[in-house]
């Protein structure tokens, strides 16, 4: 018995030492943790289950039969996180370069089948340099069991993807699939090709960082929502974002205790310039409306003319979709509106209330939009506000003009409530193009054209740029000091708790991808 349990003791340390001390050193020297230290410093301490720690390759072609590794490359279990359940794969760069193979993506599997059935998020912590060539197509087959339960979980738990290495080829569509990406700088990279083959197929000379690394997905292509500066900020930016969410689709998030008190800003008062055509910055507004140090945003960097994040209201969980006007003037184009859409839709699935900021004037112009879809993508955002049936309020600031008044959760597609502060302008577009074309005949026949098209564009913005008319109708459901919203979306978002809606019966939706 005694030596049956030295044996086990052995193989353990076998196991959590993986692929040697000297590997672990180098992984050190490149500024990056462990597979284990990773998953030390996410989970709360000492709620860590490893699951399959004996799992080994079942190849031997090509020599693998001389390196066998307890465990296979990737450390999976479960564990808590703020207390609540979490199932965790971090890949072992030092074991095989982290590459999948049969053995190893049956244990991701594993821990993926369990958080689907007991309703808890999932955490992969990619460092992997891709397929185990040496088993050929097993890896293949072996990458697409972990794409096919992405998709299957998707919508019904939380996943997030923290890529903390190479990620290359097939490797980065598992995480595509996932809700949230996460990448360290300076250390980590995705792509579908490397540099290598770029260069052999378009002759252009790119390095890895430059080609996926994570300034360029942050910025350019906004494949990864967060950035982290190393490891450990990576990890505490995954225990921060999950502290939004519920666990599964059928909870609701987290909410903290909160006693209502004076909730008058009186600061918001002062914050929307004179001029129409000044920008401000629309951050200024979200701060001082949500709970203190709440504010967690999403893809920061990337189409910065809407801003996505998430922030609490006395104490609940909601996801923000607002308007940049800091930044072209906060017009939806192609990248915006993809981005608005899929943080929409997340939140939608996981029951996480919405609230929009709305200044907008309308649709980017010009042929680069018009050439590479801006008609499809536009209607991604309009069809996920459409779609979406949990409680949503939207508070128009300023402008409102076009079909991105329709889009940006107006009362016609669905909102619940809708305020306007009484600086909103509400109309097919702004008086002056207005009035130009209305006038067009009174304008040019005037003695004075510039000075009758002044008097007609003022006559047009008495009329509808402003919030009144739209109240009158009942698009409006109240018009408000801008002191006043945080209070009214306190009661509001307390009045909605309790909504229920639903869509019509279908086997999916076919929205415009």
């Amino acid at each position: 018995m005694q030596d049956r349990v030295a044996t086990l003791q052995k193989k353990t340390a076998e196991a959590q030492l993986g692929g040697g001390q000297k590997r672990i050193d180098a992984q050190h020297k490149k500024g990056k943790l462990t597979a284990r230290e990773r998953i030390h410093f996410l989970l709360d301490e000492n709620s860590f289950e490893e699951l399959g720690m004996m799992v080994t390759h079942r190849s031997t072609n090509f020599g693998l039969d001389k390196e066998i590794y307890l465990g296979d490359g990737v450390v999976t279990g479960y564990g808590k996180i703020n207390g609540r359940l979490v199932y965790v794969f971090s890949q072992d760069f030092t074991v095989l370069g982290g590459s999948l193979a049969e053995a190893h993506a049956e244990k991701i599997c594993r821990v993926m089948d369990l958080a689907m059935k007991n309703g808890a998020p999932v955490i992969g912590l990619n460092d992997s340099g891709g397929a185990r060539i040496q088993e050929g197509v097993v890896s293949l087959g072996a990458y697409a069991d972990i794409f096919y339960r992405n998709v299957q979980a998707s919508g019904v738990v939380p996943q997030i993807s923290a890529i903390m290495g190479p990620c290359a080829g097939g490797a980065v569509y598992s995480p595509a699939l996932t809700d949230f990406i996460m990448m360290v700088e300076n250390t980590s990279y995705m792509f579908v090709t490397g540099p290598n083959v770029v260069k052999t197929v378009t002759h252009e000379e790119v390095s890895s960082e430059e080609l996926g690394g994570a300034s360029t997905h942050s910025t350019k292509s906004g494949v990864t929502h967060f950035t982290a500066e190393n490891d450990i900020d990576c990890l505490k930016k995954i225990r921060t974002l999950l502290s939004y969410m519920p666990q599964n689709c059928e909870e609701e998030a987290p909410k903290l205790s909160y006693e209502v008190s004076n909730e008058t800003r009186s600061e918001l008062d002062q914050i929307i310039p004179a001029n129409p055509n000044q920008p401000y910055d629309m951050h200024d507004v979200i701060t001082r409306v949500i709970d203190e140090s709440s504010w967690f945003e999403v893809h920061k960097d990337y189409a910065e003319n809407i801003i996505t994040g998430f922030a609490r209201i006395a104490g609940r969980s909601i996801g923000i979709v607002a308007n940049q006007p800091a930044y072209l003037a906060g017009v939806l184009d192609i990248k915006s509106s993809s981005k608005g859409a899929r943080f929409v839709r997340f939140c939608d699935a996981f029951n996480i209330p919405l609230l929009v900021f709305e200044d907008v004037p309308g649709f980017l112009p010009g042929t680069d939009q018009e050439w590479n879809g801006i008609i499809s993508n536009g209607a991604k955002l309009l069809y996920a506000f459409s779609e979406a049936t949990v409680p949503r309020v939207t508070v128009i600031t300023r402008k409102a003009y076009g079909g991105a008044y329709d889009v940006m959760n107006s009362k016609h597609i669905g909102a619940d409530m809708n305020y306007a502060w009484p600086t909103a302008e509400i109309a097919v577009m702004g008086a002056k193009g207005a009035a130009e074309i209305i006038f067009k005949k009174e304008i040019s026949e005037s003695a004075n054209p510039e000075s009758k098209w002044k008097e007609k564009e003022a006559e047009y913005a008495e009329l509808f740029a402003n919030p009144y008319s739209a109240a009158e109708r009942g698009y409006i459901d109240e018009v408000i000091l801008p002191s006043q919203t945080r209070e009214k979306l306190i009661r509001a978002f307390a009045m909605l708790e309790n909504k229920v809606d639903s869509m019509p019966k279908k086997k999916h939706s076919n929205m415009p991808l």
